[in-house]
């Protein structure tokens, strides 16, 4: 039987940018709160003189164990899904922080077009511009109503950058300036203002000078390792929650952090929750801890498995396209990319930064016309100086042999001698893209795995193949003496890696017909149940999602603090 614990205000599932500034924002106001987190504590000493390659970049070292938890994967309802049993398309975070630790720091905010995508299509280009199978929708919300809260995360985080010429508008400026510009990013600035378009430095969670916060919190600047992906920083420059939004929520005394805490299910009677049931995996004891409000705010798939598992929302059916938990999943489309080779300039391609780059985004949501494209939507086109770290970096020319003495003097010459413009693609969801659980694979507890079942469309290879044109054109401009253009989207796989930027399942929108939560994350089936992150996307931009994220949380940490006051459903 359960040790059952006493009551609190709150309990929240996992630990990262999205449960970290709701801690802080509840402690804040006074409410008790224990944040329950299944991976293991981390603080920035861990990450002292740390650059090892091998263990976080290709031991994943930050990441989730598959032997004990995994997802299942198919293409389509055909074929049968199998585990995920080592890392490659996308990588789960676990421990403190979450995914936050070990992000690059790209910090966007979604475009005024992303969050009415449905109506604003239909408005510009009828409803046969709509495939028959996507199931965009708007979001339930506005970029306007959304501002205040993209500027409080980027206050917090200290996002670096400059004014998006093509973005929404803003109500502030960035809290502290663009990083440097390196000569690669110069030339990628310079070529696309020939061509009459519009970049803008990369906004970056990797301070470019030293900054306060408005709660206090004082971190230094980047200095430019290069080892920001898969990595903790042992600077504290990349803003991630451990050195941001929990030392916030530890200082109020309000708030109890539980590591080695796996939570299996969400208690509910009724339509409301009662708590959560969770399992302390240091001893195998389970562990019942009573709340008036459960927050979930751990990865896309946990998420949803959890929802699921609890039997709580109602389970998506991709063939009547009834139901919301597990509906709406989305990915990235990678694919679209220039890659220039020089045979008399070299850069300093190893000294980098998560998010030191340049963008543009001329060809992003629906900054350009659409009209006679066989698809919707668009998305940013970048160069990255993120570090060229020894083990992954080896560019060489096609033809080239894959071992011996020209690939090893290939691997040479051209280590700093390429550079890469490369565009990430919106994902539109479709109605046989969806989450739910597996009937046959089980955790390491016996609960059923989340299974996930997704494909490329022909509005994915469109948009690919159009990035794609658009950076090798780009390319050219820079000079390249060799230029080889990926544009060509073969069917999806769960390897190789591609991004992390999973979306959907527990989508947010203005009706309980066609959402699971309101523009609160409150779950619309239990009003004292709310969900934050990714998984409340109805599609994925062309952009990286952590920024919106983050806006989203303070969005739910207000509706939160209004809901333990007065109860029922928020509008």
């Amino acid at each position: 039987m359960a040790k059952k614990l006493p009551k609190v205000d709150v309990v929240i599932v996992g630990v990262g940018w999205a449960g970290g500034i709701i801690a802080a924002e509840l402690a804040k106001q006074g409410l008790q709160v224990v944040g329950l987190e299944r991976g293991k504590e981390r603080k920035t000493e861990d990450y002292f003189m740390v650059h090892d390659e091998l263990r976080y970049a290709y031991r994943y070292e930050l990441f989730q164990d598959l032997s004990k938890e995994t997802v299942t994967f198919r293409s389509n309802e055909k074929v049968r899904a199998l585990p995920m049993r080592q890392y490659g398309s996308f990588l789960l975070g676990d421990g403190l922080g979450g995914a936050g630790v070990h992000w690059n720091g790209q910090t966007y905010r979604f475009l005024p077009y992303d969050f009415q995508i449905q109506s604003k299509t239909v408005e510009r280009y009828g409803k046969n511009k709509i495939p028959a199978g996507m199931t965009i929708q708007d979001w339930g919300i506005t970029y306007d109503e959304m501002e205040p809260y993209f500027d409080a995360f980027e206050k917090m985080a200290g996002i670096s950058g400059e004014e998006n010429p093509l973005g929404g508008k803003r109500s502030d400026k960035y809290p502290t300036p663009p990083m440097k510009y390196s000569p690669q990013m110069k030339m990628f600035q310079d070529a696309t203002k020939k061509l009459n378009l519009h970049p803008y430095a990369t906004p970056s969670a990797n301070l470019s000078e030293a900054y306060t916060n408005p709660d206090g919190i004082a971190r230094t600047a980047c200095q430019y390792c290069g080892f920001c992906e898969r990595f903790g920083c042992e600077y504290g420059a990349k803003a991630d929650p451990v050195v941001t939004v929990i030392p916030v929520a530890n200082k109020t005394g309000k708030f109890q952090i539980r590591t080695h805490s796996y939570v299996r299910r969400i208690l509910h009677t009724g339509n409301k929750a009662t708590g959560v049931l969770y399992t302390d995996v240091t001893t195998g004891e389970e562990i019942e801890q009573p709340a008036d409000i459960v927050v979930l705010t751990s990865y896309v798939f946990n998420n949803v498995r959890l929802l699921l598992n609890s039997k709580l929302g109602r389970p998506y059916d991709p063939k009547t396209g009834t139901g919301v938990i597990g509906k709406n999943y989305a990915y990235q489309v990678q694919k679209g990319n220039a890659l220039g080779f020089y045979e008399n300039m070299e850069f300093n391609n190893f000294a980098g930064a998560g998010a030191l780059g340049v963008t543009i985004d001329d060809y992003n949501g629906d900054n350009f016309d659409h009209a006679n494209l066989n698809f919707i939507h668009g998305g940013g086109i970048r160069i990255s100086q993120t570090g060229k770290r020894p083990i992954a970096s080896n560019s060489v020319p096609k033809g080239t042999p894959t071992w011996g003495k020209e690939f090893k003097a290939n691997s040479i010459k051209y280590y700093n001698r390429t550079l890469s413009v490369s565009g990430q693609g919106a994902s539109m969801p479709f109605q046989h893209h969806y989450l739910d659980l597996d009937p046959e694979y089980k955790d390491v507890f016996g609960d059923p795995l989340i299974r996930l079942t997704f494909d490329f469309e022909e509005q994915d290879r469109q948009l690919a193949a159009f990035l794609a044109e658009r950076c090798g054109e780009i390319m050219k401009e820079m000079g390249a003496d060799l230029i080889q253009v990926a544009k060509d989207l073969g069917p999806y796989d769960i390897v190789p890696y591609q991004s992390t930027h999973n979306t959907g399942g527990v989508i947010m929108g203005a009706s309980p017909d066609s959402s699971a939560i309101n523009n609160y994350g409150q779950l619309w089936d239990a009003e004292n149940v709310f969900v934050v992150g990714a998984s409340s996307f109805p599609h994925n931009s062309g952009y990286n999602p952590t920024g919106t994220v983050g806006a989203l949380s303070y969005r739910t940490a207000e509706g939160i603090i209004k809901y333990s006051k007065n109860g029922g459903i928020l509008v």
